[in-house]
């Protein structure tokens, strides 16, 4: 039982896995679920893919993807499974390490040899500590979150064939889909994020936000309150453990406190500069630089004088 075998809906995410594989001395293997243009942009970066085209299948129907990609790991027997760990990679890895009697790990940021074993490196404890852990079941599941790994250039030498699977009838039908609206926002690949916090106590303000965040040239980002409770920017800018992890260039944090949940998604900023009218504010701790002081007339300040 040997090789590394990868798979995610979406062609970036996947390509992200492929590098992360290659941190395995194994064989790799990717997959493609009815798209054959991930197909070949995978073969591109050197994979070994292998194309299930059924339309029986139903991406939004994560129980029979599972069941679907069991039947493409029996036939390929890799020792790891590597996924996404967006919402539905954490749902699928769950699903189907049930079915192959796999360990299961989510939420993992690298992957590490050791003493001839992998490391999954993660956070724990909500994000207030890394952890080292291992998988000891004779195969492995780890779901990878996004941005831990480059996508690798293109290299060409990799081989697209054709594989099929039983898709047995399903339960459910997919009466239809409707997407949450979207702004088409990556915040998780900007340069720069101005993220702005619960200390922003005046909706208002965010019109001069993302004033300074256009000047600058950012992105505007937020706590999950802001998102979730207030409801002033969409889920998309949400940065932590419920949303992105960024890892700009330039932070620039407005009125977030600094709580892990938060800080996990932006510690590994470059530079990261912070605002807040309390002078013990945790986030202070996070900061390359930080300046006590109220948004209220901090934020008019800094775009006129931009």
């Amino acid at each position: 039982m040997l090789g590394v075998l990868v798979w995610s809906v979406q062609t970036k995410l996947a390509c992200e896995l492929l590098s992360a594989a290659r941190e395995i001395d194994q064989e790799v293997f990717a997959l493609a679920i009815n798209d054959d243009a991930q197909a070949e942009s995978l073969a591109q970066k050197g994979a070994q893919v292998f194309r299930l085209n059924n339309q029986s299948l139903e991406i939004a129907n994560t129980a029979s993807i599972a069941h679907a990609i069991s039947q493409v790991v029996n036939q390929l027997n890799p020792e790891y499974i590597l996924l996404s760990s967006n919402r539905r990679g954490k749902e699928l890895a769950g699903r189907l390490a049930q079915i192959i009697n796999a360990g299961c790990l989510s939420d993992v940021r690298a992957l590490v040899s050791s003493d001839g074993q992998i490391e999954c490196v993660r956070n724990a404890l909500g994000g207030a500590t890394i952890a080292h852990q291992v998988i000891k079941t004779q195969q492995k599941l780890i779901a990878i979150s996004a941005n831990c790994y480059e996508v690798p250039s293109d290299q060409g030498g990799g081989q697209v064939q054709d594989i099929s699977v039983k898709v047995e009838d399903s339960k459910l039908r997919l009466l239809s889909t409707q997407g949450k609206p979207s702004e088409g926002v990556d915040i998780s690949s900007a340069e720069v994020v101005v993220a702005v916090g619960q200390g922003l106590e005046n909706e208002e303000l965010l019109e001069t936000v993302n004033k300074i965040a256009n000047q600058i040239g950012g992105i505007v980002g937020c706590t999950k309150p802001i998102a979730t409770d207030r409801k002033w920017l969409g889920e998309e800018r949400i940065i932590g453990l419920s949303g992105a992890t960024c890892k700009p260039n330039v932070a620039l944090l407005l009125g977030t406190s600094g709580q892990v949940q938060f800080s996990v998604g932006i510690r590994d900023a470059d530079t990261i500069v912070a605002v807040d009218k309390d002078d013990q504010a945790n986030v202070f701790t996070l900061a390359d630089y930080y300046l006590v002081a109220d948004l209220n007339d901090f934020l008019p300040k800094l775009s006129t004088s931009l």
